[in-house]
């Protein structure tokens, strides 16, 4: 009889055992099925995340991704605040507008993971400047507008988000022209809806990334004036930015992300696979425009528009990876974000930089990933830079220094 109940305890706690892996595994495989949304905006430079998902990259390091095309910046802003979305395709500079409240409310925060790309934005205006102001003539700028502004009462210059990269080359480019950025009207429209508020005449010119500028030049509305990589040479551009509580409760998963995102980036580095990137980001999915002009602008070959023949960038086009020297998300490039923020008015006084830069970048998990990847670390982060433009040093360590001297 013992012998009978202690065999039935034995079951018993069999049962219990086996009823408790099965729970646990069911809990493992619940959590794992959980897929992490990626957004992004209908832009070239969205190739990083869209191109992982479609060839298989995501699959390979065992996260199941969905990417969604989202309408605006603000739209990304909101989704990433809110968890709606894990994390996006994002502009680099957007996370400090966001916190300091340029762009968004104070102290929201979203996290960047890694940097997607350099270069590859550029400044289109309307077929009304063809003839006045050619490529890259800043000095003509200012006689012409301020011409336009005498005759018409008013020009209008439109970016994408206030405080977004779109933002700040725009407001360099029109400081390096000597314009009064007081005298000029500056709105925000989304990125794929450019072209169509050009050609209506609601704007004078905007600052966007491609293909928009290209297809601007192909629909013969409006010219190339200036690449952002004209400005500022391997400027930052897009990061993977992240819901805060993801980053820290599903590292794991955003680990893997992070992993099949880099590779995409090395694959969108080699010139043979441009062309493919091109065909797949084109369709209707995602940006929805004209391959060729992705494709040309892609390879460094840009048809200006109004007669001004075309310019050829060899080492200087959009760029993924660069041997990682693209994807590591410096502290020092942050810093300069919200100088400008304080230069252009935005902020009435200088924010904590480096505590901002340090709270809202992933910088030692983006070590962790690029070192089990073999990805070079650069070691110029904090270090002294300037622009291609504009030759006004900027020291990380000291903004304030930067800011007395700088134009307006």
């Amino acid at each position: 009889m013992k012998l009978l109940k202690k065999q039935n305890t034995t079951f018993t706690k069999s049962i219990f055992v086996l009823l408790l892996t099965i729970s646990s595994a069911f809990s493992t495989v619940s959590a794992q099925s959980d897929p992490v949304r990626l957004g992004f905006i209908p832009l070239t430079d969205c190739s990083p995340i869209v191109m992982a998902k479609e060839l298989g990259l995501f699959k390979k390091y065992g996260v199941e991704v969905i990417v969604t095309k989202e309408s605006s910046w603000a739209n990304v802003r909101d989704k990433i605040l809110t968890g709606e979305l894990d994390g996006a395709h994002c502009l680099y500079s957007m996370p400090f507008s966001v916190y300091t409240g340029v762009g968004g409310k104070a102290g929201s925060e979203m996290k960047i993971a890694m940097m997607l790309n350099v270069n590859g934005q550029a400044i289109t205006l309307s077929n009304d400047f063809c003839g006045k102001v050619g490529f890259k003539q800043m000095n003509k700028v200012t006689p012409v507008v301020a011409a336009k502004l005498k005759a018409e009462k008013e020009v209008t210059f439109a970016m994408t988000f206030p405080g977004g990269t779109h933002d700040l080359w725009l407001r360099n480019w029109m400081s390096i022209a000597g314009l009064n950025q007081k005298a000029v009207k500056i709105i925000t429209i989304p990125p794929p809806q450019m072209v169509a508020n050009m050609k209506v005449g609601n704007m004078d010119g905007y600052c966007v990334g491609e293909p928009w500028g290209g297809v601007a030049v192909k629909q013969g509305i409006g010219f190339t004036q200036v690449a952002s990589q004209d400005i500022w040479k391997d400027h930052p551009e897009k990061a993977l930015v992240v819901n805060k509580d993801f980053s820290a409760k599903r590292k794991a998963d955003l680990v893997k992300v992070m992993k099949a995102v880099m590779e995409a980036c090395k694959w969108l580095d080699v010139p043979a696979n441009r062309k493919k990137a091109a065909s797949i980001i084109g369709k209707a999915p995602y940006v929805n425009a004209p391959a060729d002009v992705i494709e040309s602008r892609l390879m460094g070959d840009y048809n200006l528009g109004c007669n001004q023949g075309t310019e050829v960038y060899d080492n200087d086009y959009m760029l993924f990876h660069k041997g990682g020297m693209v994807n590591y998300p410096r502290k020092s490039y942050a810093i300069w974000a919200m100088a400008q923020f304080v230069r252009f008015g935005y902020l009435k006084d200088a924010p904590d930089y480096k505590a901002i830069a340090d709270k809202l970048i992933l910088q030692d998990l983006y070590e962790e990933v690029a070192a089990s990847m073999k990805v070079k670390i650069p070691t110029d982060d904090m270090k002294p830079f300037s622009l291609t433009m504009d030759k006004t040093v900027f020291d990380p360590n000291n903004p304030a220094a930067y800011l007395k001297v700088v134009k307006r």
